[in-house]
């Protein structure tokens, strides 16, 4: 990723639009800011979410609450936490999301 021609600025995440996207179950609400050609997003997925596809998209993903899971296309399968966080690049492990308590997560790809 290279971050260019961005000025410094400061973003209140609670007056950002929200915009709702359905789940294989449940919902996930995004808040997606456009910086040039990096997009940052404060998501939120509601109890018992699981996405609808596998995501080929690059990501690095911050768990700032509740509890992430992440299972890629190969079987294998990771649990966030608040605190933690994971990075996976362009087209090269397709991932997708699930979670039991809710989760929300900071993202930036």
């Amino acid at each position: 990723m290279q971050i260019s021609n961005i000025p410094f600025g400061i973003t209140d995440w609670s007056t950002v639009e929200r915009t709702e996207h359905k789940g294989e179950i449940g919902l996930a609400y995004w808040r997606t800011q456009n910086f040039g050609n990096v997009r940052v997003r404060f998501v939120e997925y509601t109890p018992g979410y699981l996405a609808d596809h596998w995501c080929v998209k690059g990501h690095i993903l911050l768990c700032t609450e509740g509890e992430l899971h992440t299972e890629l296309e190969d079987g294998r399968k990771f649990v966030l936490t608040a605190g933690m966080s994971y990075q996976v690049a362009d087209n090269t492990e397709p991932h997708r999301s699930s979670t039991a308590v809710g989760a929300k997560l900071f993202i930036v790809d």
